[in-house]
């Protein structure tokens, strides 16, 4: 992997673009150095790509299925297999050393059993043929998710009114996805709409994705923001300060049980208790629905320097544990409705999900046992 020059946030101009492919290559925004560092790295294989994707110099659940997608691409773009066997095996190979770059995140999976199938119903085509065609579903991977970005965007503004302000968790936006974004995708549209919007964002502890990102990106936006520790939620909800919570998901089971970043669950408990409304904004790639319920969620657990350390310094006692889950769960109930491309869902999940799943049908290739 090798890093490009910093780039001022005057030059990137009115539009985030998290990544870029460039000439059979893919390029990231670095997102460990913002907001102060704009650099741009280039990926050229499948281990580059999920080096980036563990370093978290990618992340959002989107975005890492959009990634994962090129990093397939990356991988096979210089196959010297003869048949389809051998470059199949070759494929399968890098497929499975991108799974294996975290493990929570629906999206990545779904985009790499795409390309999967993508390669399985073109087997009859020559090889040159079939990377081609493995590059454009990649294109249209990314492509697909703006516009499945606008539509969350557009359906979730109506759900929120005049004058709302709203509180938001982890980074949503367009630096976790190919477009605008999910939950602030959600909070761009209405502010578009002129609807007079404020925003609440948390710091989102350890890794200050609330602080570093999010709010970075809706002050380059023009959006009113205010930054507030994780602890001050139910404080501020008490004040009266916040209207509703719009989140993003990493993974939504069948009985609308949402995997989010850890502090999510938090804010869902809360909004609860103080009768504010809480929505999930997610894309249909997302949802997992062979999953009965939460508990089936793989939960990644990180590294426990991102707790003890701080800027560099060691801030806990030696020899101390620590546990460090990445993502939470936040059961269904807890949440008011499900915002995606297809529409709004509300309870109950159960049987509203598996409705929208049938009504999009084989097209939508929801990870559901029918």
């Amino acid at each position: 992997m090798s890093g490009g020059g910093l780039t001022s946030k005057k030059e990137m101009g009115s539009v985030i673009e998290a990544i870029k492919w460039v000439n059979g290559r893919l390029e990231i925004l670095d997102q460990t150095r913002l907001p102060f560092q704009f650099t741009n790295l280039v990926c050229q294989t499948p281990e580059e790509v999920r080096e980036a994707i563990r370093k978290l110099r990618v992340r959002g659940a989107p975005l890492i299925g959009i990634v994962g997608a090129y990093g397939v691409v990356l991988g096979i773009q210089n196959s010297e297999s003869s048949n389809y066997i051998e470059f199949k095996n070759e494929l399968d190979t890098v497929i499975n050393l991108l799974k294996d770059s975290r493990p929570t995140a629906q999206n990545l999976f779904w985009a790499l059993n795409r390309m999967q199938r993508c390669c399985e119903r073109n087997r009859n085509k020559e090889i040159s043929v079939l990377k081609e065609l493995l590059k454009k579903e990649a294109v249209k991977i990314h492509q697909d998710d703006k516009k499945r970005c606008l539509r969350i965007g557009e359906n979730g503004a109506q759900l929120i009114r005049e004058g709302d302000t709203i509180l938001t968790h982890c980074n949503a936006g367009a630096l976790a996805t190919g477009g605008i974004g999910t939950a602030l995708g959600v909070i761009y549209t209405a502010n578009r709409e002129g609807k007079g919007i404020k925003v609440f964002v948390d710091e989102t502890r350890p890794l200050l994705q609330g602080a570093r990102l999010t709010a970075w990106e809706l002050k380059h936006a023009g959006i009113p923001v205010t930054l507030i520790c994780d602890n001050m939620v139910g404080w501020v909800m008490k004040k009266g300060l916040i209207d509703c919570c719009i989140v993003g998901a990493d993974r939504i089971a069948s009985n609308g049980d949402t995997a989010n970043k850890i502090g999510t669950y938090n804010i869902s408990v809360l909004a609860c208790h103080h009768k504010i409304p809480f929505y999930i904004a997610a894309p249909i790639s997302t949802f997992d629905l062979n999953l009965k319920d939460g508990s089936e969620i793989p939960i990644e657990e990180r590294g426990e320097e991102e707790v003890i350390n701080w800027h560099g310094k060691r801030i806990a006692p030696k020899d101390i544990d620590v546990y460090t889950p990445a993502f939470d769960v936040t059961p269904g109930e807890y949440i008011t409705a499900i915002i995606t491309e297809h529409g709004i869902i509300y309870p109950p999940y159960k049987e509203n999900l598996k409705v929208i799943a049938n009504k999009i049908g084989e097209n939508s290739q929801i990870n559901i046992d029918k």
